[in-house]
């Protein structure tokens, strides 16, 4: 498969990372908190799968993850920063016929973007259930904890497992805690009436941000599927590429 990437000034001269893969209908992917495209998309083969099934596969790096910008400087995180870097690209890019799917804070990222006005003809949400976009503060506060904990964890510790993840996948924890604090709030009234068609792919034991099946039925277009593993392990699983080529390829 062949991997482009190209380097993509943002609204405010940050630098991000995107990536492409294939030729197609273009497929925006966003990944989680902590990973990368390459972690989240490439490296078990989903973008592989989803490049065979006829997309054009367009998956950045986050600000503050993977190979894009990470400053230190708390002004180069203003709430919602990640939602005006995703509405830049998609600016950039000139995308309207386009297709938009994340996982867990990706898939976060797509709500939000949603509610802000975006339209992708389909919308694909992973790892995430009602309770992530309804009330994600508590997840937001262990994550922070996670970042104050990077330096002193030890094994068997709440927090080990997640800041060995952020540093096998290079997570600066300053640039990580500005980032975090930028979260802003989700609207979901305005998300349960905005009748785009969605899949809802969540883990047989991911209730990490709460329950996929009660997502999709709050949707007026919601469908739900579920695969095998937790949060982390869902991600491995080859059927969440498979589902998701099979839902963008219905009806086009």
């Amino acid at each position: 498969m062949n991997l482009t990437s190209f380097d993509f000034t943002s609204f405010d001269g940050v630098t991000l990372k995107v990536h492409e893969m294939g030729e197609g209908k273009p497929l925006l992917l966003l990944h989680g908190l902590f990973s990368n495209a390459h972690v989240n998309w490439i490296k078990y083969g989903h973008a592989e799968t989803l490049v065979n099934a006829g997309f054009r596969l367009i998956m950045p790096d986050f600000r503050a993850h993977g190979d894009s910008g990470a400053p230190h400087a708390a002004e180069c995180y203003p709430e919602n920063v990640i939602i005006k870097d995703i509405e830049a690209l998609i600016e950039h890019l000139n995308l309207q016929d386009y297709h938009l799917a994340g996982f867990s804070l990706g898939a976060r990222s797509c709500a939000k973007l949603v509610i802000n006005g975006a339209r992708p003809k389909r919308l694909g949400l992973s790892g995430m259930g009602w309770e992530g976009l309804n009330g994600w503060g508590k997840r937001q506060q262990f994550f922070l904890d996670v970042v104050e904990h990077y330096h002193s964890t030890k094994r068997g510790d709440p927090y080990y497992m997640p800041v060995q993840f952020m540093k096998t996948t290079g997570i600066d924890p300053i640039a990580a805690r500005h980032l975090l604090r930028s979260f802003g709030s989700l609207d979901v009234d305005i998300l349960k009436d905005i009748d785009i068609p969605t899949i809802v792919i969540c883990g047989d034991k991911d209730q990490d941000n709460g329950n996929g099946q009660t997502l999709a039925n709050n949707l007026l277009n919601g469908r739900f599927e579920e695969i095998t593993g937790n949060h982390m392990s869902s991600v491995v699983q080859k059927s969440l590429g498979e589902k998701m080529a099979q839902f963008f390829n219905e009806n086009i």
